[in-house]
């Protein structure tokens, strides 16, 4: 039996609609990319997407509450939840630099969580 996926392509601004025909999860055609890229990430969505993971850790000792971090580099969707689970246990002690490694190994793919921000510590008042 043939089934179909409707993408809409992100590797480029044209945002084409593309329908992916599968069959016994094997790819069967890709049609209505307007060019490689889109054909690319069609086959890569449907057989093994991938997202680079954006969101924040807790900061001590900052003069912001949170820092913004990101993948490295992305990870199987799969992982999305887990890895956002592992996150929200996180808390990190401020100065916080750009491009810091904040976690070594997300969610067991070997890819680090890395700073998008820096925080700055806040300073002790003096009396």
């Amino acid at each position: 039996m043939t089934e179909k996926k409707e993408l809409t392509c992100i590797k480029c601004p044209r945002g084409c609609g593309i329908l992916v025909e599968t069959e016994q999860g094997r790819i069967v055609s890709i049609s209505g990319n307007q060019c490689k890229n889109g054909k690319e990430y069609a086959e890569k969505e449907v057989t093994a997407p991938t997202r680079v993971l954006t969101t924040t850790v807790k900061v001590l000792s900052g003069t912001e509450k949170v820092v913004a971090v990101k993948s490295k580099e992305e990870i199987p969707k799969e992982k999305l939840l887990p890895a956002m689970e592992q996150i929200k246990e996180i808390t990190v002690e401020a100065p916080v630099i750009l491009g810091e490694t904040i976690l070594e190994d997300l969610c067991g793919t070997g890819i680090p969580l890395v700073a998008t921000a820096c925080v700055t510590r806040k300073r002790d008042k003096t009396i």
